[in-house]
């Protein structure tokens, strides 16, 4: 090994390692590799009665579960809505439904997403503007609703800070960053993110 080159001894083999071996073990390490935990869809509609209902509709045709509704937080008096008024519906899906109806939404996005669609704890979220770019069949009665797409990532090892016994904390070398999730994105679905 050349002189700039550094070794780290193995806490297991306790032979020498160097760091571009350590490196290459880290990719390779299945612990490290980032899965899609769950995808939340909502409908934002603003009101409650009857486009409610057949928001909620949409997302049970789409998913096949019963979606659940959201209450207003407060009163917002140009918008028309009052406190505790349920004005929007969402679902929670994982496996593998998650990852083919992700990559229905992206396919109407074109697999372009922005920088500011990352957030800094390795989620993502995008938007469409019509449910039927999915391949949903066009109802005249139910009409054309958009609607939020919201992808939760997660590394293997993730439940130890949730779980109730022995809980404990994600070390910041496992959790993920925006970059992470960039990265998984870009690679994944070979997708491009704008700045």
């Amino acid at each position: 090994c050349s002189p700039p080159c550094l070794l780290v001894t193995s806490p297991v083999t306790h032979k020498p390692v160097t760091m571009a071996s350590a490196a290459a073990t880290k990719k390779n390490n299945k612990m490290h590799a980032i899965h899609v935990d769950k995808l939340v869809l909502n409908i934002s509609v603003g009101e409650s009665g009857d486009r409610l209902t057949r928001a909620a509709r949409v997302l049970e045709d789409l998913t096949g579960q019963k979606p659940v509704k959201n209450s207003a937080r407060y009163t917002v008096r140009q918008f028309g809505i009052r406190r505790n008024e349920q004005i929007a519906t969402h679902v929670t899906v994982r496996g593998d439904l998650a990852k083919d109806l992700l990559e229905r939404g992206l396919k109407v996005k074109e697999f372009e997403l922005k920088r500011e669609n990352f957030s800094n704890t390795g989620n993502f979220g995008f938007g469409i503007d019509e449910h039927i770019d999915l391949g949903v069949k066009y109802d005249p009665s139910t009409g054309i609703y958009g609607m939020d797409f919201f992808v939760v990532l997660k590394r293997p090892g993730a439940r130890v800070s949730r779980r109730k016994h022995a809980r404990g904390r994600v070390g910041a070398p496992h959790r993920l960053t925006k970059d992470d999730a960039m990265k998984w994105f870009v690679q994944t679905y070979q997708g491009d993110v704008m700045a």
